[in-house]
């Protein structure tokens, strides 16, 4: 072998080992075994898993309607045939000459001269290399070193790239994983926050598109014959989002009666996911809970390329659909017990009132019926002026009893003055009615003019519901002597903060069940999405302290700031 064409060969082998893709790695190939050897056409056969014939076959010098026109391409018959049985280098002055050979298609060019070398790929046979019609005449000892050493370099730089592929691939699917494990963990500590269950299921519908490449998601929930879209992800589906489709011979419906998922390589024209959103593949896994059907999860098409969901993404939608599951089951029981506690809440408020109502006013205004009964029966002016003055009194503290009762329905002062006024006159009213101290600190923006607008009602009402129960829960349990009451505002942190600490017995954690009325202050918290805790011990008193979002009323439309307090300054 010359020098000129060594030095090409190192060349070539230290480009090609640089080649990471092997497509690109054979097309290189094809172009310098020409080169090197003045052939005027050269072909690679790639043996399949058996290596008995050839599963692919790539060529180079044959323009594409000769391809067309010769048809099905070699398989290993014949001369190419005694290359896959014996894999070593094979050198012929004419093809068509050989024993083995079958000849050529009618279509196929004349072919003459002939040097196929062996790709071994550690040890064992990968495939064939193949050159034909030697420029001026026979392939050469030179030629069949030179495509022998072509082949050496190829077959490492073969093994070299299907490394890197695999190891890619390894990659590709432990990041997969982990990006699977870490949405998985995501989504149980959403669970948590059983409230918050439109953004479990938007979890559910966005992470599990991006980590099967789908162009989009949709998650759905049955209601009955019918399946309302509950959360969307990706391309052409926001409009989708809250609509109801009758259930009947869906897709959906598919999955949910074998409890398993479905895979659609293409969805007929009569399914809704092909003429809403052009889809045309499609996964559809149903969320069951303790094999109750409760919804779905549905992907479709690829983000990218044409190519179908596999196995895999299947496994991993089914198992997003199941934490949807888990979500919008424990939701639903959360509810269900919610509504069960606020109605016994309620019914524990009308039995109060009832009790007020009966023990207190009731019984005055039966004491007053009889006091005026006497008095119109009798005929002595001073007795009868005397049982008028006591049923004034009868009747004004009916009066203060019931302006006390309607007042813990709904302060006005609070409507008309705002949260501090409210508390201040609430603090008063207990303090009198039990000989509780109660030391008050109460520091809003808008109080004392650090913003422009009041809170929304909303946000005010839950501020006077937490500090009224509180209060509630002191004087019935705490056996306490002081309280002291903080509302503040925090304008860095956006937050309300209000505490109420009391000197009383305290209590053990474990005792603070719905008696105390936590349930309620919880609920009302939580659907301003804050947050409330209690800290208590026996003999250490017991301090309760929520945090709650500041939420504020839009600017009147006078420009006032909606400040009906003239004190305040502007």
């Amino acid at each position: 072998m010359d020098s000129v064409r060594a030095g090409r060969l190192l060349e070539v082998g230290r480009s090609l080992i640089a080649e990471l893709d092997p497509e690109a790695v054979l097309d290189r190939l094809l172009d310098v075994a020409l080169e090197l050897t003045a052939a005027r056409y050269a072909a690679i056969g790639v043996l399949d898993d058996s290596r008995l014939q050839l599963e692919r076959f790539l060529t180079r010098g044959i323009d594409e309607p000769t391809h067309r026109a010769i048809g099905d391409l070699p398989r290993g018959r014949g001369v190419l045939g005694v290359l896959i049985r014996e894999p070593r280098p094979l050198r012929l002055a004419d093809v068509g000459a050989h024993p083995e050979s079958y000849g050529f298609p009618l279509a196929h060019p004349p072919m003459h001269s002939f040097l196929g070398v062996p790709i071994l790929i550690h040890g064992e046979a990968w495939g064939n290399l193949y050159l034909t019609e030697k420029e001026g005449g026979e392939f050469d000892e030179d030629d069949e070193e030179a495509v022998t050493v072509l082949a050496d370099w190829a077959a490492i730089a073969i093994a070299n790239s299907r490394l890197y592929r695999d190891v890619r691939k390894r990659n590709d699917e432990l990041q997969r994983a982990i990006r699977g494990l870490e949405t998985t963990t995501e989504i149980a500590r959403a669970l948590g926050g059983v409230t918050d269950l439109e953004r479990v299921l938007e979890l559910v519908a966005k992470r599990s598109r991006a980590l099967i490449d789908a162009r989009a998601t949709g998650l759905g929930l049955l209601d009955g014959d019918e399946m309302v879209i509950e959360a969307v992800a990706g391309e052409g589906v926001g409009e989708l989002r809250g609509m109801r489709l009758a259930l009947d011979d869906t897709l959906v419906a598919r999955a949910l009666r074998d409890g398993r998922a479905h895979r659609w390589h293409e969805l007929p024209p009569s399914a809704f996911a092909y003429q809403a959103l052009h889809a045309r593949s499609a996964l559809v896994a149903p969320m069951m809970f303790r094999n109750r059907p409760i919804g779905f999860l549905g992907a479709f098409d690829r983000l990218q390329g044409d190519s179908s969901f596999t196995d895999e993404d299947e496994r991993l939608l089914q198992a997003f659909a199941a934490s949807a599951a888990t979500a919008v089951a424990t939701a639903q029981t959360a509810s269900a017990e919610a509504v069960s506690r606020s109605l016994s809440a309620s019914e524990e408020e009308r039995r109060r009132w009832a009790r007020e109502l009966h023990d207190e006013t009731l019984q005055e205004l039966a004491g007053l019926k009889v006091l005026l009964s006497g008095a119109m029966r009798t005929d002595d002016l001073d007795r009868a002026r005397a049982a008028m003055a006591q049923a004034l009194e009868i009747i004004g503290g009916g009066i203060a009893n019931l302006r006390a009762l309607i007042t813990d329905l709904r302060p006005a002062s609070l409507d008309e003055l705002g949260t501090e006024p409210a508390l201040q006159s609430l603090a008063a009213r207990v303090q009198q009615q039990t000989g509780l101290e109660i030391v008050t600190d109460i520091d809003l923006a808008y109080e004392r003019g650090r913003a422009p607008n009041r809170h929304t009602p909303e946000l005010e009402l839950v501020v006077y519901r937490l500090v009224q129960e509180a209060l509630n829960n002191v004087v019935k349990h705490a056996r306490a002597g002081a309280v002291r009451l903080r509302v503040a505002e925090l304008d860095a942190e956006g937050l309300v903060v209000v505490e109420v600490r009391d000197d009383g017995r305290g209590f053990h954690p474990a005792q603070a069940t719905e008696g105390f009325g936590l349930v309620g202050m919880r609920e009302r918290v939580a659907a301003l999405r804050g947050s409330v805790d209690v800290e208590s011990d026996p003999g250490q008193g017991t301090v309760l302290t929520a945090r709650l979002p500041v939420t504020r009323r839009a600017a009147p439309a006078n420009g006032d700031g909606n400040r009906p307090d003239a004190r305040v300054a502007p």
